[in-house]
């Protein structure tokens, strides 16, 4: 059995399709708890360094119940199919050594890609000669664009959206329609304002006659890894949806008295939040649900979308499918949903400026939490930690105290194993009191 320092522990590995083994099936539902925490990594390349952020989050957890007589509680990993580039910093994390940020592609990653998108591997190979080599050729750029487009052909549009515009799922994003050397220069642009060194280029545009595109390859690189996170975006909520949620309705019959918790980081985050639309009917198991740096839209839960959009999120109904709250902790320290994500998810032909920050229809649920929800309590983490959060119902929480380490391009956004992050957890499910 697999040990990482909390006991009892369960594992539940799910594939591309949300289909997982029989054998881990039942052994989650035979474990012995009045509690389950259920945790979805973010990205990951491995089961290995998927463990390795199970062990370092609940960590914390075992001390924090000292107190709770009543309380048996019982620690689930859930692991699905995702990937994480060498350069992206997880703070406090051993298992995460990365390499410096830039334009190429180390061999670990290559390998990761590889096994993400099987059968791609010629196409793999040829994007990371590009961003070795760095031809200052617009053809160049044509067709590395046309490559890392070629490996989410076939997942592009699988799973569920953020958001249901005029009762149809929205455009796809800019990023895989727009011009490839244009979107290098946003791209490059915005990696720089995350406190990257990137490599200067000329002024003007990057198409500018007789100018160097040679600079726009530091973007490039972040064009590839926004690529693979769309189709991530998309594997965490068909996973959610079709396996893991489905799961847990099992569990409300085999065990109707465990109560469960579900939490996740980035793109599992998505994938717990959509479980709770593959949950059946008259499934009322799930106590609360918390969301750590929340890679999906911040309208997910409106009923009504703000700022010009028509229509509505895409889990706006999932509030009433659970027994409890819906929590989200964010930080504007997260670089990566704060300047990347909203750059990332434009859809193509908006409008908007090429500067990230600047429109908010494009924001993530991790960068300033639960938006166009009524009502929504907003807390800082002091608040929730001194008070409580409500019993029900949506909450934003600041976590910028505690989530606020992390270099370039990602800042702070995995920097989540932290005490007070847990204690938000069991105040949201009511397994401690406040």
């Amino acid at each position: 059995m697999t040990d990482i320092g909390v006991e009892p522990y369960r594992e539940i590995t799910f594939d591309a399709d949300g289909d997982a083994d029989p054998a881990e099936r039942a052994a989650l539902t035979g474990v012995d708890a009045t509690d389950l925490v259920l945790f979805a990594h973010g990205w990951n390349n491995t089961p290995t360094s998927a463990r390795g952020l199970f062990r370092a989050y609940f960590a914390a957890y075992p001390a924090l119940l000292t107190g709770s007589p009543g309380v048996r509680l019982a620690y689930g990993g859930v692991i699905w199919p995702s990937i994480r580039f060498a350069d992206e910093s997880i703070p406090d994390f051993p298992h995460a050594v990365p390499n410096a940020p830039g334009p190429g592609l180390d061999s670990a990653t290559v390998a990761a890609l590889k096994g993400f998108f099987p059968g791609q591997d010629a196409a793999i190979d040829r994007v990371a000669t590009y961003l070795a080599e760095r031809p200052d050729s617009a053809e160049a750029f044509t067709d590395f664009g046309r490559l890392t487009r070629q490996l989410v052909a076939a997942g592009a549009g699988a799973g569920a959206g953020d958001l249901i515009l005029d009762g149809a799922a929205p455009p796809p994003p800019a990023l895989l329609t727009d011009d490839t050397l244009e979107l290098c220069r946003r791209f490059t642009a915005a990696l720089a304002e995350t406190g990257m060194d990137v490599q200067p280029g000329p002024p003007g545009p990057a198409f500018s006659i007789g100018g160097s595109l040679k600079h726009l390859w530091d973007g490039a690189k972040e064009v590839l890894r926004q690529t693979t996170y769309y189709e991530m975006k998309h594997r965490a909520g068909t996973v959610g949806q079709r396996g893991l949620g489905p799961l847990i309705g099992q569990l409300a019959l085999a065990r109707p008295g465990l109560r469960v918790h579900l939490v996740g980081h980035s793109q599992g985050a998505r994938l717990v939040a959509f479980a709770l639309k593959g949950l059946p009917p008259g499934a009322r198991n799930v106590k609360s649900l918390t969301l750590l740096e929340g890679a999906f839209s911040h309208y997910a839960f409106a009923e009504r979308l703000p700022d010009g959009l028509a229509g509505s999120g895409a889990l706006s109904d999932a509030q009433a499918r659970i027994d409890g709250p819906v929590v989200s902790c964010y930080s504007h320290l997260d670089t990566a949903l704060g300047v990347i994500y909203p750059l990332a998810s434009a859809v193509s032909g908006d409008d908007a400026s090429a500067l990230p920050g600047l429109d908010r229809r494009w924001w993530a649920i991790g960068h300033d939490g639960i938006q166009a929800v009524s009502p929504c309590t907003a807390l800082t983490l002091a608040e929730a930690l001194r008070d409580g959060v409500p019993d029900s119902g949506c909450v934003s929480v600041d976590a910028a105290a505690v989530v606020k380490n992390g270099g370039p391009p990602t800042g702070a956004h995995s920097d989540i194993c932290h005490p007070e992050l847990v204690r938000v957890v069991l105040a949201a499910g009511r397994i401690i009191p406040t």
